[in-house]
């Protein structure tokens, strides 16, 4: 009788396991193979022989100029988009606007943030490109925002552009470890005679901080790996990672997949470090909020 429940248990553990296996397919076939290919490949001559050459190769100016304007469109991009997020989020936890306002700001948040690519090209493009709706409506009153000096393809319009998901990003995730914050807290502080700005300063921030940084630092890799968006936005003229490497996989500059799967494993490195610092803060930051 004692084996009959030992040999159901061990019956049913395959049954558990199977409803993950559409999902641990799609990983191995989707994103461990082809990581495991970009990794190999970048250390290896067109020939199939080892070498570091693809990585030494990295090291010129026009390689390097591309890494350092993807990051600082990624910093920048992801700075805004934590600052502004997090005011919109804030204002819809503690501002005392009506509730009725969070759910479609939640539910917009959600479609936004998956939106980019080159639909979200297009429509910025027919919105305020240089021949958009809201730019030949500016110029009918007498602003030409070409003459102010804006343009959209360019390194600060695609800034702008990726605002669009990054700000519903940041309020996906931040709302929630605003909710954290326990009323009791802020009626401790007040009790103490603390003012609004010495309680968000010296206790509602220091325990946000480990999800700002990781948002930040998730907000890094989301811009850092974009590639549809600004390839169908600003085309090969901005020197990012993200259109070097498309072009170099396809052979239009130099015909060297492998120095492509180098440009590739060092965006790897750069977003697998950037979503460890956010894996890391955010358990840090539901541990503080327990």
């Amino acid at each position: 009788m004692a084996k009959g429940p030992i040999r159901r248990g061990e019956r049913r553990l395959p049954l558990e396991w199977l409803g993950i296996l559409p999902f641990a397919i799609f990983a191995v076939l989707f994103l461990i193979l082809p990581t495991m290919r970009i990794v190999i490949g970048a250390f290896q001559t067109a020939d199939g022989g080892f070498t570091f050459q693809n990585l030494l190769d990295l090291n010129t100016p026009s390689i390097v100029n591309a890494y350092w304007t993807s990051i600082k469109l990624s910093l920048i991009s992801a700075g805004l988009g934590c600052a502004i997020g997090f005011a919109m989020a804030a204002a819809v936890v503690f501002g005392g606007l009506p509730k009725g306002v969070r759910s479609p700001l939640m539910t917009f948040s959600g479609v936004a943030s998956n939106f980019a690519g080159v639909p979200l090209a297009f429509a910025f493009i027919a919105t305020i490109g240089p021949a958009g709706l809201i730019t030949m409506e500016l110029r009918d009153v007498g602003i030409n925002l070409r003459a102010l000096g804006f343009n959209l393809l360019s390194f600060w319009g695609l800034v702008i552009t990726y605002l669009f998901f990054q700000i519903p990003l940041m309020i996906l995730i931040i709302i929630p470890a605003l909710d954290g914050l326990k009323r009791e807290w802020r009626e401790a502080a007040a009790v103490l005679g603390a003012t609004t700005a010495q309680y968000w300063r010296m206790v509602a921030l220091p325990i946000l901080f480990p999800s700002l940084l990781g948002t930040f630092a998730l907000l890094f890799a989301n811009a850092f790996g974009a590639v549809a968006t600004a390839f169908a936005l600003t085309g090969p003229q901005l020197n990012i990672v993200p259109i070097k490497l498309f072009a170099q996989i396809r052979g239009d500059v130099l015909g060297n997949p492998n120095l492509g799967f180098a440009l590739a494993f060092g965006m790897i490195v750069i977003t697998v470090i950037a979503n460890t610092i956010y894996i890391v803060l955010r358990v840090r930051s539901e541990r503080w909020l327990k």
